[in-house]
């Protein structure tokens, strides 16, 4: 449940995961569909007999792959940039005024053109950052691999896209017709092979996606449990903490008792009666006063400062 301004509910978590797996089966059913069709053709290229309902299924049943995986992608891409916020948020608890981007951008990015190549892994960074037990330097290997991969998939994804609407544009006469066209044919052929590549390349960046979730959920889970982020960003105690020594700057000790208190670190009282830690050292007192050949001090001379500065 909420608490202390970090939201360690797994519900958005476990919502993500699934919706990923789904999308994971629809990619699979996907590459059946388009070997299926590849398949298909290739047969009637070899003489082999191919009815008009064969090429027509074929066809049918990976259009309908592609619509699924579509709505799929556009239900997990809602979910997960909901979960990505809560993640942007939580770290904000962890490192406040650490991060590159608003909480805001941390979902918007996601559906920005252009920006959106950049902006998610930078936030992604910022929150990995903040939400490491082991600090800010911990690595990233399964962030930077999930986001070489997903770049690459969904590039190569919409290039196939593009190359598979043109390619069958130009078979949608006749079978028997394209059938007699090798060029045509080819064509098509490679936008379906090149469709089985990208439907591989999303395929691991889903699995990867799974991984990252459940990593970046136990990674928070643990970061709660450690603290506020020490001045190097590191996770553990701050000054003035158990363990730590009274009157660090900013961190006031406390003193029991009645009358005034004894003199400790910076003025604070040291447990147990000790000395504690010197007070801060003292500033230099002023300069004295510097008397003008004109008076008063600070008076300028009637005709301004000469290159001497008199």
């Amino acid at each position: 449940m909420p608490a202390g301004g970090v939201d360690l509910r797994r519900g958005l978590a476990t919502a993500v995961t699934v919706l990923l797996g789904v999308t994971i089966v629809v990619l699979v059913l996907r590459i059946v569909a388009a070997a299926g069709q590849y398949g298909v053709i290739s047969d009637a290229l070899d003489g082999v007999r191919v009815s008009e309902s064969d090429l027509d299924g074929a066809d049918d049943f990976f259009r309908i792959m592609v619509l699924f995986g579509s709505l799929t992608q556009l239900a997990t891409g809602i979910v997960w940039a909901v979960w990505f916020r809560r993640t942007r948020l939580n770290a904000e608890v962890f490192a406040p005024g650490r991060h590159r981007y608003g909480s805001g951008w941390a979902a918007g990015a996601w559906f920005t053109p252009v920006v959106n190549l950049w902006f998610p892994k930078q936030i992604a960074n910022d929150i990995w950052r903040a939400s490491s037990p082991a600090g800010p330097y911990a690595p990233r290997g399964l962030l930077n691999a999930w986001w070489v991969v997903w770049i690459v998939g969904i590039v190569l994804n919409s290039a196939t896209t593009m190359q598979y609407t043109v390619a069958r544009g130009r078979m949608i006469d006749t079978h028997v017709a394209v059938l007699n066209v090798r060029g045509r044919v080819d064509a098509f052929q490679n936008a379906l092979a090149t469709s089985i590549v990208s439907c591989l390349v999303l395929l691991a960046a889903a699995v990867l996606a799974i991984l990252l979730v459940r990593r970046l959920t136990a990674m928070q889970e643990q970061r709660a449990m450690a603290g506020p982020q020490g001045p190097a960003g590191y996770a553990g105690p701050m000054p003035g903490a158990p363990g730590m020594p009274y009157g660090d700057p900013g961190y006031p000790a406390p003193h029991g008792g009645s009358g005034p208190p004894a003199q400790g670190g910076y003025g604070y009282p040291a447990p147990g009666g000790g000395q504690g830690h010197p007070g801060p050292p003292q500033s230099p007192p002023p300069p004295a006063p510097q008397t003008s050949p004109y008076g008063q001090q600070g008076r300028q001379p009637p005709y301004g400062s000469g290159p001497a500065g008199y």
